[in-house]
């Protein structure tokens, strides 16, 4: 394990932490994993401290529709794509994100899946409503809240989205711990984790650090292949599924 820096000899309260892993690797066993983080508070003063462990994965398009019931058939509505939603999202905390800071911190923070900003459509707008800013306004009108719910509802199914509330816990005086689980169906890339020092409702101190997931493997020549080549990969997954359907034709044809 890295060894944390000693406490700062002046000025304010900084903040330090590390991964116990820094590269997960992907194979067809992968069944996820457990990311343990550790740190230190240094404080001169010894102020009542919240710590907040922000873990962003990488940016995703999320295409969603809308099933509706036209003459007793139910058909999708047109989609909508949300660009720039993280493929996977974690804020875990020493107590609930409520009750460390107000809503425009949060929200300017991007602190819990309510605070997300996720692009919809393009016929978008930002503005600045009830002194909180960057309010989306969307052509969707009174619906966005609806189809944004529904991006962050399906990644929570699917254990991608998260708040825990308890999740940044203080083992020893400055010293704490978070430990941040990673599903199967974690996307491949870099995460970006963002660790919070919070005194008296306010970010004052922070430290970045980054986790890579990445294939390995056959795995990984597949994967690189479809997203360098799209074109190749496709005509092969194509030849590939003929040439299964012939063979098991053939081994299945009755003389």
């Amino acid at each position: 394990m890295a060894a944390l820096p000693p406490p700062p000899a002046h000025g304010g309260p900084v903040v330090s932490a590390a991964l116990t892993e820094t590269n997960v690797r992907v194979n067809s066993d992968f069944r996820g994993d457990q990311i343990v983080l550790y740190g230190a508070v240094f404080d001169p003063a010894s102020r009542p401290s919240d710590v907040v462990v922000i873990v962003r994965g990488p940016d995703q398009p999320v295409r969603i529709a809308r099933k509706s019931r036209i003459a007793g058939v139910w058909i999708n509505s047109r989609p909508v794509v949300f660009q720039g939603a993280p493929g996977f999202y974690i804020a875990a905390s020493t107590r609930p994100l409520d009750d460390i800071a107000h809503f425009a911190v949060l929200r300017r923070l991007q602190a819990g899946v309510d605070h997300l900003a996720m692009n919809a459509p393009a016929e978008q707008t930002t503005e600045t409503r009830y002194g909180v800013r960057d309010v989306v306004v969307s052509s969707l009108g009174a619906d966005y809240l609806d189809w944004r719910n529904a991006v962050v509802r399906l990644k929570t199914a699917d254990h991608l989205y998260d708040v825990d509330e308890h999740g940044v816990r203080f083992v020893d005086k400055g010293l704490f711990r978070a430990e941040i689980p990673l599903p199967a169906e974690a996307p491949i890339g870099l995460y970006q984790v963002r660790i919070l020092l919070f005194q008296g409702g306010q970010p004052v101190a922070e430290k970045d650090r980054t986790l890579t997931v990445e294939k390995v493997g056959v795995e990984r020549g597949l994967y690189l292949w479809a997203h360098r080549r799209p074109w190749s990969y496709g005509l092969a997954a194509m030849a590939f599924a003929l040439a299964a359907g012939w063979a098991a034709s053939s081994a299945f044809r009755r003389d």
